[in-house]
């Protein structure tokens, strides 16, 4: 994805906006980030929207909003970027990873019951790659063990569950606005919706130094606000996201017409889902072999992700790391993510599909 295209199509509406903000003179929270978290939670058909630094500390200061303490174990999807699980151990909890779906790479819910045990104080659920995970099952499960829901959308911006959008079906929802999102910031930006007063309260103040009122401190809190140049940015590209996850929607209908046939595994989508393309995703038992021969061709292509959080160094030592998660593993080793952005050139995509399905026929047999 080319960052850089998306400035360029609304430069004029983004440096006005640097312009405005930066004549305001209030440049640490104020009437920027105020206006951004209203506008994110009305978009979001929930309460309320609070910005925070990033996507990690969103997860982290949720997780902690929802009562989650050291000692507590935590469901969290065995495929996902990493963040996920680190979240939970920044606040002193225990991952414990339950296997995705093998069609739509997220998590489980007939899976995550046998996970529980007297000490499980959550579920982070994970719409990886912009696809909606089935949430209503997981809801029904946690709210009969006592458990809270956390959703981790950082790659689901305007993705709708059930007709509606990702954004207040859990307890909190965390968003990251890391510049290659949907809705993606020049810099680093994050948030959380939620629709109940109580967390975000809880989060409120703890992303400022715990503090509601200057100078009295009722928690220790951190520094974690959303920068107000971010936000004032994020409010002009809000106002386009619907109208570029239509043209990722079309991208990606193009390539599961172009690419249906090559022995490639495609995206699958349940009736339900509306995703909101983050990502197009492919599967192939010999990955490398296409990921290089695209490289060789000049087309990029990443790995999301190559190694399975259990199996990071991060996690080296801890008892997580026997786990058996070949679901995980065997994704780590076959999903390939094709080019994709609102900023796409039509051109540039017939040649990326003319190009896999040339590298298609050539390729080992699987």
């Amino acid at each position: 994805m080319d960052v850089k295209a998306s400035y360029l199509e609304l430069q004029g509406e983004i440096d006005a906006a640097i312009a405005k903000f930066l004549q305001s003179g209030s440049y640490v929270l104020g009437n920027e980030v105020e206006a951004f978290e209203a506008e994110f939670a009305a978009f979001c058909n929930c309460q309320h929207a609070i910005g925070v630094g990033n996507g990690l500390d969103a997860l982290s200061l949720a997780l902690r909003a929802v009562g989650v303490k050291a000692g507590d174990e935590v469901i969290v999807p065995s495929n996902t970027f990493i963040a996920t699980w680190l979240s939970v151990s920044h606040c002193g909890a225990i991952p414990v990873p339950v296997e995705p779906i093998d069609a739509t790479f997220n998590l489980n819910a007939a899976l995550i019951e046998a996970a529980i045990t007297a000490r499980t104080k959550a579920i982070v659920v994970v719409h990886l790659y912009g696809q909606p995970a089935d949430i209503d099952p997981i809801l029904s499960l946690a709210k009969r063990h006592g458990l809270r829901v956390v959703e981790d959308a950082a790659q689901a911006h305007g993705a709708r569950y059930k007709g509606n959008r990702i954004g207040g079906h859990g307890d909190a929802v965390c968003w990251s606005f890391y510049p290659g999102k949907n809705l993606g910031a020049i810099g680093d930006g994050g948030a959380v919706t939620t629709n109940s007063a109580d967390i975000a309260r809880e989060i409120r103040i703890a992303r400022n130094y715990g503090s509601s009122k200057k100078y009295v401190h009722e928690s220790k809190g951190h520094n974690s606000r959303l920068d107000s140049l971010q936000a004032a940015i994020l409010r002009v590209k809000l106002h386009h996201l619907e109208e570029w996850n239509m043209r990722r929607k079309e991208i990606a209908a193009r390539y599961t017409a172009g690419l249906s046939g090559l022995g490639i595994i495609l995206p699958i989508v349940p009736e339900w889902a509306e995703p909101a393309w983050h990502l197009y995703v492919v599967r192939h038992p010999h990955r490398d072999f296409f990921r290089e021969e695209l490289s060789r061709r000049g087309i990029g292509t990443l790995v999301h992700y190559p190694i399975p959080p259990h199996l990071q160094e991060a996690y080296k030592g801890e008892s997580v790391q026997q786990a058996q998660l070949p679901i995980a593993e065997r994704m780590a080793a076959d999903v390939l993510s094709l080019p994709i952005g609102p900023q796409l050139a039509s051109a540039d995509l017939c040649e990326v599909i003319k190009n896999l399905g040339q590298i298609a026929a050539a390729a080992p047999a699987a």
